[in-house]
């Protein structure tokens, strides 16, 4: 969900989803119990605060290329170095300048710091339209209850279109007026497993003059319990066209994560740098 609400986007009906395994009756409560108990599970996914830190990998792809990173987890943000280019170990001197630039981070971590004031920005941006989300949309169980496959538990599955009723109170809440979807949440910790969204019609940044999101743009994302009851966004399929000021591009993303590994204590950043320079990296 926060996923979501930080690109501003719809859901396009699921194409790897099981129609095995269908709950024979409908969950308890309604849509909007379990809309609401996912909304709060989601801001405080939001407002991790490095408490539970976790190291992992991620791999992009994207119109720059195809990079896999070690992300660590630190009080301060997140932390990565770059391993591997389109699925290759990095040569000599790319290995040799991500060392580089690991060490700068150290020299000067006002630098470090500058960047994620910036992430904190688009966390409170995040978490505005999480919780706007709930009133926002109208939320129906979708009809035989389609299953994920491999669910540790039962999926409660959700439409949503929004509700012409909702006022939007602020521009950036302008989004949420645009998109419709299906999300599934386990029934057991009320986390949202999976988002499949599509966007209705133009969404825009600004009244327009900033960005614009065009129809039929999607977006799926999943979430996954990487230990303990710590869960993160492990898969993100974005297909956007957007219009930044005057330029019309196409967004085509692609973010997988894995190798989930939660760290015995809280780091700072430089703790973490030091972690990610100590690791082996092959090269060639």
């Amino acid at each position: 969900m926060a996923v979501l609400a930080s690109c501003g986007v719809q859901f396009s009906h699921a194409q790897n989803v099981s129609s095995q395994a269908h709950p024979s009756t409908l969950p308890a409560g309604t849509p909007r119990s379990w809309v609401d108990a996912a909304a709060a599970n989601e801001v405080a996914i939001i407002n991790d605060d490095g408490n539970f830190p976790l190291r992992y990998r991620v791999r992009k792809v994207d119109a720059k290329g195809d990079v896999t990173r070690e992300i660590i987890e630190s009080r301060q943000g997140s932390v990565a170095r770059l391993i591997q280019r389109n699925g290759q170990p990095l040569t000599v001197a790319e290995d040799a300048a991500e060392q580089q630039r690991l060490n700068a981070i150290l020299a000067s971590p006002e630098d470090f710091i500058k960047h994620h004031k910036r992430d904190n920005a688009t966390r409170q941006d995040s978490l505005q339209l999480v919780r706007q989300m709930p009133q926002a949309m109208i939320y129906t169980y979708t009809p035989g209850q389609p299953q994920t496959p491999n669910a540790a538990s039962p999926q409660v599955v959700l439409d949503f279109h929004p509700d012409p009723a909702f006022k939007p109170p602020t521009m950036l809440s302008d989004l949420l007026t645009g998109i419709e979807g299906r999300m599934w949440i386990d029934s057991k910790s009320s986390r949202v497993t999976r988002i499949e969204g599509r966007v209705l019609h133009p969404v825009n940044f600004g009244w327009g003059f900033v960005a614009r999101i065009y129809p039929g743009g999607t977006i799926v994302f999943e979430q996954a319990n990487a230990g303990g009851d710590r869960w993160v966004y492990s898969h993100v399929d974005t297909h956007l066209t957007m219009r930044v000021i005057v330029k019309t591009v196409p967004m085509n993303e692609q973010m997988s994560a894995a190798n989930f590994q939660l760290l015995p204590a809280p780091v700072s950043f430089q703790e973490a740098v030091h972690m990610l320079l100590a690791m082996p990296s092959p090269t060639h």
